[in-house]
């Protein structure tokens, strides 16, 4: 199983992160997806599903952040189109994100599921896209967290893949 996701000299595209145009910003967070191609999941795949998390966040702010997670994506659906996130609702269940949280106290309900894009504050951050081929359509609801959708994939991994997508800070 393969992914690929545009680059730009090494680093996910401005207009997906931090240096988004102000308009693709929604309080202080970008909310443009970027693009996603899949290739050679297993043919048995029933349903495709993904974490997009920030291991580097960890001294940040004490945990790994959660920008976004998605389940019961078609397997036929091997192109992920720029906004996704925002685009195809009917047709992915997607997870909350770490801006959910209430030790955060982000009052912005439209900002909880779904893309939340890289923003970080003190460095470049090597950002993880894991994407999971799956023997089945999974049973979880619009607004799971990680965890929910972690323990809903137990014995149902056929294959998975990852990518590092760093993101700039300055």
């Amino acid at each position: 199983m393969e992914i690929n996701v545009h680059l730009d000299n090494g680093l996910l595209p401005d207009k997906y992160g931090k240096f988004a145009p102000t308009n693709d910003i929604k309080n202080g967070k970008p909310v443009i997806s970027f693009p996603i191609k899949l290739s050679n999941i297993p043919a048995s795949t029933k349903s495709l599903a993904f974490t997009f998390t920030d291991p580097d966040s960890i001294p940040v702010c004490g945990f790994e952040w959660i920008h976004w997670t998605a389940a019961n994506i078609s397997p036929e659906q091997l192109e992920l189109p720029e906004d996704f996130s925002r685009t195809a609702k009917a047709s992915v269940v997607q997870g909350k994100n770490s801006s959910a949280s209430p030790l955060l106290g982000d009052n912005d309900d439209d900002l909880k599921v779904g893309y939340n894009g890289p923003n970080p504050p003190d460095a470049t951050h090597d950002y993880v896209l894991k994407v999971y081929a799956l023997s089945d359509i999974l049973d979880i609801k619009e607004g799971f967290w990680m965890n929910e959708l972690l323990h809903k994939m137990e014995g149902k991994v056929l294959d998975s893949a990852q990518i590092t997508l760093p993101s700039r800070a300055n």
